[in-house]
């Protein structure tokens, strides 16, 4: 019986060494596809301007967004004032720029929050399936079965003061169940793999198979999707902002703009079409990122 544990010991101790070396070579191929793919390039060069801009705007433009002089009232575009000014006389195009981070902001705490939950929920209902599974699943139904959007438009509507916290803490409440939902799937194909049931049959303990055989393995396909979601999270922060219970002033974000702008659509474009161009681009660089980080990341999206 000695024996056969020292065995089973030199066994798990030669194997560790491949395994990391198999997750290194995973993730240096997947660093190897996305260099190739043009898209990536593309949205990776989108995101970091985005990025820069809501980090340091002062880098993109010397105006002061709430200098508003009455006397300079909407006007039209021209070189002194890019994108022209709005309703109370603001440079439009300072405020467009300032108004990245918040909107960025928003996005990037509801994802990766909704990933957070993910992770542990997924892992944890994938796993050990069985009852704690039943449970999860029957949580996770019950928020899910809430529309997305009309659930976040509730609860804000009877938040007084909206400001970023409080706009990502109820988006983070009705976002998570997707992506929980998706992890869930993605454990459940790896935990019948062999070197998951070797490492079950060799004693290992369920926090280190978890933590170092299905967790890398069955994290692609949702690191994928959070770049996607918070592409879907922008849009969705602009849309409740437009609709009145989103961000709430003194705060800039493209979604309080385009509230603003939507009474003056015939007479002043401008005020509309600027923050759209610019919540379009931001929305469309996190998919496009996510898409190629799903395709790299993910070995069955590369068979297909």
């Amino acid at each position: 019986m000695t024996e056969l544990n020292k065995v089973d010991a030199s066994a798990t101790v030669t194997n560790e060494p491949a395994k990391k070396t198999e997750d290194a070579s995973l993730w240096a191929d997947a660093w190897r596809s996305l260099r190739r793919n043009p898209w990536f390039i593309t949205s990776a060069v989108l995101l970091l301007i985005l990025i820069t801009m809501a980090l340091f705007p002062q880098l993109f433009t010397d105006q002061d967004p709430r200098h508003c002089p009455l006397d300079r009232s909407r006007q039209e575009p021209s070189a002194e004032h890019w994108f022209g000014t709005d309703i109370q006389g603001c440079d439009y195009y300072s405020r467009v720029i300032y108004g990245a981070r918040n909107s960025i902001a928003i996005g990037l705490i509801v994802a990766f929050s909704c990933l957070g939950i993910a992770i542990v929920m997924g892992l944890v209902a994938g796993y050990f399936r069985g009852w704690v599974d039943a449970v999860l699943g029957r949580l996770t139904d019950l928020v899910f079965a809430i529309p997305y959007i009309l659930g976040a438009l509730v609860f804000l509507n009877v938040i007084e003061t909206r400001g970023v916290r409080e706009v990502a803490f109820v988006l983070v409440i009705f976002g998570w169940p997707t992506m929980t939902r998706l992890m869930r799937g993605s454990v459940l194909s790896v935990t019948g793999q062999e070197y998951v049931l070797a490492a079950k049959a060799l004693g290992a303990k369920n926090i280190n198979i978890m933590r170092r055989h299905i967790l890398p393995n069955a994290l692609g396909p949702v690191v994928g999707y959070t770049a996607i979601y918070t592409g879907i999270v922008i849009g969705a922060e602009a849309t409740l902002t437009f609709l009145g219970v989103g961000l709430q002033l003194p705060a800039i974000s493209w979604g309080i703009q385009l509230n603003q702008a939507q009474g003056y659509i015939t007479q002043l474009p401008h005020l509309l079409v600027f923050p759209m161009i610019f919540v379009g681009l931001t929305v469309f660089s996190f998919m496009i990122m996510g898409e190629a980080l799903r395709d790299a990341i993910d070995p069955k999206s590369k068979k297909r």
